[in-house]
């Protein structure tokens, strides 16, 4: 019986999946990142040094000034928004997880070495489709009546575009995203313990860790965007850190496989025709798809849902939280991707392993086993517990995710009925989260596969409807800066726009 339903549920879900992810997407991505890269200038390149120097390195040079303005880690007098670096923290949760480093291992798995090369591509233009996602998210965001920020696609898509029927399709995908992206995440916690212990058919151990996981999510996500941005915040910057270590360590160790590695990437980039056997067997358009997919499934780019989290900043200034995008996706892609990336090439390639890999191969197994063939049982107590810890704050921003995306499908209702409607949304999601531990790892990343794909799809029209906006608001913040005397663009309500006046002229 059981069987029978995820059959069910894989042919569902596979002939959902090739039509969300053929063609039209992948030129719907591309041509949505060109665009907005011509509206803006290329503005990930021409600001990409102050994308750096105004963010994150900023960031921890201010780390101890308690009067910052906008400091790093200060909340705002009144509680009730959280700084720019814990909003960025909160949204890098949700993207550094086990996207980056079993993410890249499965697009290569089933991509091949082709894949990371059209990971690098989204990435160059999700920087700036992050860029504008933030600065549409912070310009049309509200305040709820508790007086918090809340924005997202939808919110641009609703008070934008004005389609509301759009807007709530975005919002109901974005909750069926979160259930997918959760579940991908305690799914790979499961599959990466049970390895490190040599149990790899234990259901029963499974479960209990997807319970485990569920507890430790309830507790968590009942404080909102505050305790999930205070969380964030202490494990995301210490766990990438480590990782970032231990991974040059591992490819400092296989030096020499380095120019093969980058050879079969950049040699794989277009394959046409199958091969039989290893890395042959994938062809151009399998390369492409696998390679933008997991992109996605990283960095989140065009998705519109990390700007959840940014839309939450104290931040005034859309450009400014829109720099924390560009730098986001940066360091997720092309530091933290291209890092895993190079470990699982370096290690598989002097192993002589690298041609001998399927489509049914584990990518949590061999992803552990690139770390424990350098390091040892090190590699292994490294992984074990640097996953989990990196897919469970994943788990929590998108928890939040989800909760917001409920709130405004049901923003008609009175607050009490709202919060019944938000609780049915977290106890769902809880109880998926024990269901997705012990699921099949190739169906759970195929069905976030498809959700990722359906929430992507109202978000890339509305950037591409709206980029004269992004274009407009970009021109206002630098035209400011040189000094000219023109109205500041913050925000699309007028009552909103007054308050951050003030707030700039303080």
């Amino acid at each position: 019986m059981w069987e029978s339903i995820l059959q069910t549920i894989t042919n569902v879900n596979a002939f959902i999946n090739g039509i969300v992810w053929g063609w039209p997407m992948i030129i719907l991505i591309l041509g949505t990142g060109i665009l907005l890269s011509i509206r803006t200038r290329f503005i990930q390149v021409r600001k990409f040094k102050q994308s750096i120097s105004g963010t994150i390195l900023a960031t921890f040079t201010d780390i101890n000034k308690k009067d910052k303005d906008e400091g790093a880690k200060k909340q705002t007098k009144d509680g009730k928004s959280v700084s720019q670096f814990e909003a960025f923290c909160s949204a890098v949760a949700g993207t550094v997880g086990t996207g980056n480093i079993i993410g890249t291992s499965s697009a290569i798995i089933t991509g091949g070495p082709g894949a990371v090369f059209w990971m690098w591509i989204s990435a160059f233009f999700g920087m700036v489709t992050n860029f504008s996602e933030n600065v549409l998210g912070l310009y049309y965001r509200k305040k709820d009546e508790k007086g918090d920020f809340c924005g997202g696609s939808f919110y641009y898509i609703k008070y934008g575009l004005k389609w509301k029927w759009l807007a709530y399709i975005a919002a109901i995908f974005c909750m069926f995203a979160a259930v997918g992206m959760s579940g991908v995440q305690t799914n790979k916690i499961s599959e990466s313990i049970v390895s490190a212990v040599g149990q790899l058919d234990n259901l029963t151990l499974k479960l209990i860790i997807g319970v485990v996981v569920a507890v430790f999510t309830a507790l968590i996500i009942i404080g909102g965007i505050k305790r999930i941005g205070k969380v964030a915040s202490i494990i995301v910057p210490f766990m990438t850190i480590i990782f970032i270590l231990f991974a040059l360590v591992i490819i400092f160790i296989n030096v020499t496989a380095i120019p093969t590695a980058f050879g079969m990437i950049f040699s794989s980039i277009f394959e046409f025709k199958a091969m039989a056997g290893g890395f042959g067997g994938y062809v151009f358009a399998n390369i492409v798809k696998k390679g933008m997919a997991r992109g996605i499934f990283s960095n989140e780019a065009g998705l519109g849902s990390s700007v959840i989290a940014h839309s939450s900043s104290d931040t005034v200034e859309p450009v400014k939280q829109g720099m924390w995008g560009i730098f986001a996706v940066f360091f997720d892609t092309f530091v933290i991707c291209t890092l895993m990336s190079l470990v699982f090439l370096t290690t598989y390639i002097n192993s002589g392993a690298i041609g001998s890999f399927t489509e049914n191969s584990s990518d949590a197994f061999l992803a552990m086993n690139s770390f424990t063939q350098n390091l040892g049982v090190l590699g292994t107590i490294v992984f074990s517990v640097m996953l989990p810890l990196f897919a469970f704050t994943t788990i929590l921003a998108w928890a939040y995710y989800g909760e917001k995306a409920t709130e405004f499908c049901f923003g008609n209702l009175n607050v009490k009925r709202r919060k019944i409607f938000v609780l049915i949304f977290k106890i769902v999601f809880v109880l998926l989260i024990v269901l997705s531990a012990v699921i099949e790892s190739k169906l759970i990343w195929d069905i976030d596969d498809t959700f990722n794909g359906l929430m992507a799809i109202p978000n890339l029209i509305a950037l591409v409807l709206l980029s004269g906006k992004v274009k407009a608001i970009t021109k206002n913040y630098y035209d400011r800066k040189k000094g000219l005397d023109v109205m500041p663009m913050l925000s699309a309500h007028p009552d909103l726009n007054e308050e951050f006046i003030s707030k700039l002229k303080r």
